[in-house]
C-alpha cells in the first residue's frame, strides 16, 4: 500500500516537473487584473479627451494615451509575474518564456504594423477592432505555452474584434470591454484557480 502511494506521488511529481518545463506557469492573476484596470483607466481618459478635444491634436493625444496604457500594463504584468516566479523558486526568463514571447510577438508585431498603416490612411474607425483581433490571435497562438484560460480569452478577444469592426460606432466601448473588463475577469480567474493559497480542512 505504501509502495503504491509512493508510486503515485512520484508520478505526480514527474507530471509537475514536465508541466513546469513546458508551460509558463509564472503568469499571475494580478497581471491580468492590473492590465485590465489600466486599460479601463486609459479608456476613461480617452473618452474625456474625445469630449474635450477635436482635430489632429486628438489623434496625438489618443496615441499617447494608448502608449502609456501599454507601458503600464506591460510593466505591471512583468512585475507580478516576476514576483510569482520568485515565490516559486523559478526563473522568469527561461526557454519556455522565450517561446511564449516569440509566439505572441509574431501576431502582435504584424497587428501593430497593420494598425499603423490604417492610422496613416485615416482608417481610425477600424483600429480598435484590429487591435483586439491581433491580440486575440497572439493569445491563441501562445496558448500551448501557458494556460487554457488564455486561449479562451484570446478567442473572446477575436470575437469582440470582429464585432468592433462591424459595429465600429461602438468600437470604443467594445475595446474597453475586451482589454479592460475581460482582462480583469481573466485575472480573477487565474488568481482564484492558481494563485490563491489553498485552504486545508
Amino acid at each position: 500500500m505504501e509502495n503504491s502511494e509512493k508510486h503515485l506521488q512520484d508520478i505526480a511529481e514527474i507530471k509537475q516537473m514536465m508541466e513546469r518545463s513546458s508551460r509558463f506557469i509564472s503568469l499571475s492573476g494580478w497581471s491580468g487584473i492590473s492590465a485590465g484596470s489600466f486599460a479601463l483607466l486609459g479608456a476613461f481618459a480617452a473618452y474625456r479627451l474625445m469630449r474635450s478635444s477635436t482635430g489632429p491634436s486628438l489623434d496625438s493625444y489618443l496615441v499617447i494615451d494608448a502608449i502609456i496604457v501599454l507601458i503600464l500594463a506591460l510593466s505591471s504584468s512583468i512585475y507580478f509575474s516576476w514576483r510569482k516566479a520568485r515565490k516559486q523558486g523559478a526563473t522568469l526568463w527561461s526557454p519556455v518564456t522565450r517561446k511564449l514571447l516569440l509566439n505572441m510577438a509574431i501576431p502582435l508585431v504584424t497587428g501593430g504594423i497593420y494598425c499603423a498603416i490604417m492610422f496613416w490612411q485615416d482608417q481610425l474607425h477600424l483600429i480598435a477592432g484590429c487591435t483586439l483581433i491581433f491580440y486575440g490571435l497572439a493569445l491563441v497562438n501562445a496558448g500551448r505555452f501557458t494556460n487554457k484560460e488564455a486561449v479562451i480569452l484570446g478567442i473572446a478577444e477575436i470575437i469582440l474584434g470582429i464585432a468592433a469592426s462591424i459595429w465600429y460606432a461602438y468600437s470604443f466601448w467594445i475595446w474597453g470591454i475586451g482589454f479592460g473588463l475581460f482582462h480583469i475577469l481573466y485575472g480573477i480567474t487565474l488568481y482564484s484557480k492558481y494563485d490563491r493559497p489553498k485552504t486545508h480542512e
